[in-house]
């Protein structure tokens, strides 16, 4: 059963589902400085200053074919110590509560990070990064070239 945390004022929580879904293959592990969750920063500036490894599983490695041509990712990640029963959030960055689905919470019904890094180096499996938020030993569910003709939004909206 997936972890729960208890609501602070403001939250609220669900009753998940007692079977999962769907299956899916880790195909890594992302190597950062920090061993807690309270220690990863949080959308901050100061991640981009951090290198980080991405040690792809062996039998993945031809996937990794063609990789160095890319400038930066999009890594796909399961924040496998994250709890997952909370619906709505008090973020300390909002006024008031939101739902977990207009929120960037690692706590969510399904915890899939999700970064866009700089790729700053290839040597075999090891991929060398810039700009994650994860713990250290985060296991890697795909990694995604990152087009800024495609995936970025200028005029994008948020609060």
């Amino acid at each position: 059963m997936p972890d729960m945390r208890p609501p602070r004022p403001g939250e609220r929580s669900i009753d998940l589902p007692e079977e999962f879904d769907a299956s899916i293959y880790f195909i890594g592990r992302i190597h950062t400085p920090w061993q807690t969750t309270g220690a990863c920063p949080k959308n901050s500036a100061a991640r981009r200053e951090v290198l980080a490894t991405v040690d792809l599983a062996p039998r993945f490695a031809e996937g990794l074919e063609g990789i160095e041509l890319m400038s930066h990712l999009i890594l796909l990640y399961w924040l496998d110590r994250s709890a997952r029963n909370l619906i709505v959030q008090a973020p300390s960055h909002a006024p008031k509560p939101r739902g977990v689905f207009a929120l960037r919470s690692p706590v969510r019904p399904n915890p899939i990070g999700l970064s866009v890094v700089e790729l700053v180096s290839v040597a075999g499996t090891s991929l060398t990064i810039r700009n994650i938020d994860c713990v250290d030993g985060t296991p890697l569910i795909d990694i995604k070239p990152y087009f800024a003709s495609t995936d970025s939004v200028p005029d994008a909206r948020r609060p």
